[in-house]
């Protein structure tokens, strides 16, 4: 009966049924046939909002949303094509930097395509880069900010893995400094083999630009500044972020609107009433699922899931090194089924214990657990860049996917150093 169960529960979820009811059911499914308490599902919840963080993720997404729905993301591509577009590949290189930067605030992938993607497209093709080069740097570029402060997906690992956040935001710097730099390197490499325009630099226009652009630049800085000098914890950091990102677009920018066509503001500009309701929805439906996942992998963990899978990992894996190489395949297969969030609350319980068992840092594995599943955005089926690139760019999902390969490639051997090379993400210690 529990398998038939289990086995319509896959079919619903292959089928688009909502993944907290999966998740949801299966934890019911689990406590039933252990013969437990449902109760403890409700237990598994209440620890959840008791969790001193868990304040932060809809405080760090109202910030994300106010910014992608206002004027951020033009302000920030000209301050950085002003700074950046002279050198030789100038425009990939500030595409790959307003995007990291833009991704590490909004805390989702899509969010960045969406809002760059359309604005940087026409640019990359009036200065001469090709059309496949553009489609696959901006596929590539939209998860690029995963394992930058104040990252969505580096806070929810910390509260899964029962992992310092502070540190967490530490470990990401370096290795997500080193992909935008391969990365960096490879669009030059690429630009100087084509047709692309140079243009001059002018202190001029980067002067202007900083001035419209220098407030959204304070944000990152304040916060990174406030975690890695300890002035501040997680959740002071979000509460100071969203009253920033609100006060820059509605007294300094004028782009958000608090009540409706307020005397004094641009007439298009937003009402905050949306941006707040636009913020429950992407909160509410994140600790939803977070907080059905949690009894459900307490359960399996009381069922000693974890445990057997390590009896069987050890009667053929025997050092750290085979640990991780199979934990590489293993990441990146589920990469290719499962979104970041959803992989974090559900696979990080089981593979923590693994893990410690063969003295992996837990940073180190968060580290690599979301440079897989950063990977992951760009492996087909379920890969978000790709279905949402193709949406935006109006062009087949196999079309993005070969031109993103060169930049996957490179993705593959970041991953190799960071996971082979623990020091680039415990380099605090």
């Amino acid at each position: 009966m529990t398998a038939a169960i289990v086995i319509a529960l896959l079919a619903l979820a292959a089928l688009g049924a909502p993944l907290f009811v999966i998740l949801g059911a299966g934890g019911l499914v689990a406590v039933w046939s252990a013969g437990l308490d449902p109760a403890l599902l409700m237990a598994e919840m209440l620890r959840l909002a008791a969790s001193p963080n868990l304040v932060a993720i809809p405080l760090f997404t109202l910030a994300g949303v106010v910014l992608s729905r206002c004027g951020a993301p033009d302000r920030l591509v000209n301050l950085f094509n002003a700074a950046l577009g002279w050198m030789p590949g100038g425009l990939a290189v500030v595409a790959l930097v307003a995007c990291a930067f833009f991704t590490a605030l909004s805390g989702a992938s899509g969010v960045t395509i969406l809002a760059l993607g359309g604005l940087l497209y026409p640019m990359l093709q009036q200065e001469g880069y090709p059309k496949r080069f553009s489609l696959g740097l901006l596929t590539s570029s939209g998860s690029l900010g995963l394992l930058f402060p104040p990252s969505l997906a580096v806070l929810l690992y910390g509260m899964v893995a029962g992992v310092n956040i502070e540190q967490m935001f530490k470990a990401g710097l370096v290795p997500g400094a080193m992909l935008l730099v391969m990365l960096a390197l490879y669009s030059i490499y690429a630009a100087s083999g084509s047709s692309v325009k140079r243009k001059s630099f002018s202190l001029k226009a980067l002067t202007l630009a900083a001035r419209h652009g220098l407030w959204d630049l304070l944000l990152p800085v304040g916060v990174i500044s406030g975690l890695l000098g300890g002035y501040v914890t997680v959740t002071e950091a979000a509460t100071c972020t969203a009253a920033y990102a609100i006060l820059l677009e509605t007294v300094i920018y004028r782009d958000l609107n608090p009540v409706t066509l307020m005397p004094g503001f641009k007439k298009d500009s937003h009402a905050l009433v949306g941006i707040f309701r636009e913020t429950c929805v992407l909160s509410g439906s994140l600790l939803i699922i977070l907080s059905v996942a949690m009894g459900l992998t307490n359960s399996m963990i009381d069922a000693q899931i974890p445990m057997k899978l390590m009896a069987l990992m050890e009667q053929d894996v025997h050092s750290k090194l085979q640990f991780l190489l199979l934990l590489n395949v293993f990441l990146l297969a589920v990469g290719c089924v499962m979104d970041i969030f959803s992989a974090t609350i559900v696979i990080v319980p089981l593979i923590l214990p693994l893990a410690q068992r063969y003295g992996v840092d837990p940073v180190h594995l968060g580290i690599v657990f979301l440079a897989n599943l950063e990977i992951g955005y760009l492996t087909p089926p379920v890969g978000i860049n790709l279905f949402l690139g193709s949406q935006r760019f109006n062009e087949p999902m196999l079309s993005l996917f070969r031109a993103s390969f060169p930049f996957l490639l490179i993705m593959f051997v970041w991953l190799a150093m960071i996971t082979y090379m623990p020091e680039l993400a415990l380099w605090w210690k």
